[in-house]
């Protein structure tokens, strides 16, 4: 069938690849998409997920109009209804600003995606911080280094060797894998380091299988081995402070006891030896799922401390690959209120109870954008019991969500490919002009459109600079020699960086040293009757909880290895359930070659209200440097439920 070119856009779906994307549509209206081959880093493909978010765009259940909840039902509204009626409560609630709680997400990126924290900042509500994603591993790499700055991703085809320490490659970056790939076919090794349940099976000449969680102790054991048998260059040790105590602390233990923390072999540690003393350069890419633990920023800092140590780390074809700020190459002081940060910040990783918690004062309206958070974070039945403590919910979404369920008001929002923007990868260096390819249907708005026409409506008014102003402003950086006219015209800029991070080891920090780690936290053990660990990982069809309700499998499917313990004492021809200490809930159980067998594997983002959502099985806490959620903490068994009966609390 003829196909009809509408226009090219970018993919701006929480993704470090940010592809640049060309969207057809068929004479029946029908939509498809393709990379756009014009972009130099993206070059013309892209992922499943974003190819399945073009079924959301246009798919039945989206939400079209305001929608106001009178008792169990739903109420079409205007958006001049919709507006006066929060312009109301804002008024009434912002004589007590911090009872109001701005949740602000990065469902999805974009200069403007940032509008609704001016707005919220400006009226002084109480804020969030921290994060469910990859904070721990961020503010890791900024103690060590000062700062955190990825060498130039292309800058892999020019290193000997890859360890890949956690990075699910085909379901995390395509473009990464292909870089991969591609480095591999010209002669470079390639060695993963994971539990399993990965994909990177097939981009690895190597393969180490690890114990979850405590990767810090297979660094160690690697560093003290490459101290002992290689000898650390004098010349690295002089770009670092308190080395003296770092080797202490490594020589602390033997590395047979680090070993056998880990379930890895001297055999297996001295491959991964090899790849950092003999194989160089060697670079290093850290996934961000092994800094979803307790002690998750101490395991990447280690790594880094073995990158550093081998001689890796500021020279091109080594570095160390961790994810940069999103929002790095873009000027967003136009986004910043006067008066600096919020009074009051609650945390993301617990947010049920901060919010339980507040009581001066205590939260009456919260408004959600780009988060499905009742999802997302961890211990969800707290979080939804604080949730509707709460007199005035706004959400604004294109689905009703776990959370857009539980609201008071829903707010229908442009999508990704229906709104004009300028966006930052935090994986390339590639700015982007994103460029409106579809019209949103129905009575959808963008979020800049929503907070300013509800910034009129407030006495005093509250100020929201035009698109215009905003694309402007957020382009006027250093790094960033190009106007909004030509960025427009050409589609994409790279920004103004070094290729090579800290190059010959000049770090951030004032005095230009790395910082070593100065503890090496034992692992807690699994608590009696849960002793599995709960390993929650990323889909390769879909971003986080972005899922059309009929694609979602339930019960959902847990994975194990062939040899877990469990599978002796469960008849998988019955019911089965997952069960942590805060509940439970009916999965099916299927067998996957290569698990650690201390592992149960979940592909997260299903919708509670479908009969999924594990993270209501997840306690809530924080990573010990970033506020980050220890999702990966979590510990769990599997058990038949009594005949006849699913498990309780598997609907939400």
């Amino acid at each position: 069938m003829q196909k009809t070119r509408i226009r090219p856009s970018v993919c701006t779906l929480d993704c470090p690849d940010s592809c640049a994307v060309l969207i057809f549509q068929d004479e029946k209206g029908r939509l498809s998409l393709k990379g756009d081959g014009n972009h130099p880093f993206t070059s013309g493909f892209t992922c499943r997920k974003s190819r399945g978010f073009l079924e959301r765009l246009q798919h039945p259940d989206r939400i079209k109009v305001p929608l106001l909840r009178r008792g169990k039902e739903w109420q079409p509204i205007s958006w001049d209804e919709a507006l006066d009626l929060c312009a109301e409560k804002i008024q009434e609630y912002r004589t007590e600003p911090l009872s109001i709680l701005h949740f602000h997400g990065e469902g999805a990126k974009g200069a403007l995606k940032q509008v609704s924290k001016l707005f919220f900042s400006s009226l002084g509500a109480t804020r969030v911080r921290g994060s469910l994603c990859d904070a721990a591993g961020f503010v890791a790499c900024v103690m060590d280094f000062g700062s955190r700055e990825n060498h130039d991703i292309m800058d892999l085809l020019n290193a000997k060797s890859i360890v890949n320490w956690g990075r699910d490659l085909p379901r995390s970056s395509v473009h990464t894998s292909a870089l991969v790939s591609r480095a591999r076919k010209n002669g470079t090794r390639v060695l993963t380091i994971s539990p399993g349940g990965d994909g990177s099976g097939s981009f690895s000449d190597e393969w180490v299988r690890i114990r979850p969680g405590v990767d810090r102790f297979l660094a160690a054991a690697v560093i003290r081995l490459l101290w002992e048998q290689k000898g650390v260059s004098r010349n690295v040790l002089e770009k670092t402070i308190h080395h003296d105590g770092f080797r202490r602390l490594i020589f602390s233990e033997s590395a047979e006891d680090l070993l056998r923390r880990c379930h890895v072999d001297g055999r297996s540690a001295r491959t991964i030896l090899e790849y950092y003393g003999d194989f160089t350069p060697t670079a290093t890419i850290i996934g961000t799922g092994l800094q979803r633990y307790a002690y998750g920023g101490e395991n990447v800092r280690f790594i880094n401390a073995l990158a550093l140590l081998s001689g890796n780390i500021g020279l091109s074809g080594g570095g160390v690959y961790f994810h940069m700020h999103s929002l790095r190459n873009l000027n967003l002081h136009w986004a910043r209120a006067p008066g600096g940060y919020a009074i009051r910040t609650f945390l993301m990783p617990t947010i049920g109870r901060d919010i339980l918690q507040a009581a001066d004062p205590p939260i009456r309206m919260i408004w959600v954008d780009g988060s499905n958070f009742l999802n997302q974070a961890p211990h969800s039945s707290e979080v939804v019991s604080a949730f509707e403590t709460i007199d005035f919910k706004v959400v604004v979404d294109a689905f009703m969500t776990d959370t857009a369920m539980r609201a008071d008001l829903v707010l229908p929002c442009a999508l990704a490919f229906e709104q004009e923007d300028v966006e930052s990868s935090y994986m390339h260096d590639y700015v982007q002009h994103v460029k409106k390819a579809l019209d949103p249907p129905g009575e959808a708005r963008t979020d800049h459109w929503i907070v300013r026409e509800l910034g009129r409506r407030l006495e005093p008014s509250v100020h929201i600079p035009d698109v215009e102003s905003c694309l402007r402003q957020s382009i006027e950086a250093p790094f960033l020699p190009v106007t909004l006219e030509e960025l427009r015209r050409q589609g994409f800029v790279k920004a103004v960086r070094p290729s090579v991070a800290y190059e010959g080891m000049v770090f951030d920090h004032p005095d230009g040293k790395y910082r070593f780690p100065t503890a090496l936290h034992e692992e807690e053990e699994a608590p009696p009757g849960f002793p599995y660990r709960f390993l929650t990982l990323i889909r390769g069809d879909a971003m986080h909880s972005q899922i059309p309700e009929e694609k979602q499998v339930i019960p959902p499917v847990v994975w194990v290895a062939p040899d877990h313990p469990g599978l002796v004492h469960l008849n998988l021809a019955k019911n089965v359930r997952l069960v942590s200490p805060l509940g439970s809930m009916t999965v099916q159980v299927e067998v996957m070659e290569g698990l650690h067998p201390e592992v149960i594997l979940y592909r997260r983002g299903d919708w509670m209200k479908r009969g999924g959502g594990a993270n209501r099985l997840i306690q809530s806490g924080l990573t010990d440097m970033g506020r980050g959620a220890p999702f990966y903490q979590q510990y769990v068994r599997l058990e038949n439920s009594p005949e006849g009966k699913d498990a309780p609390g598997d609907r939400s």
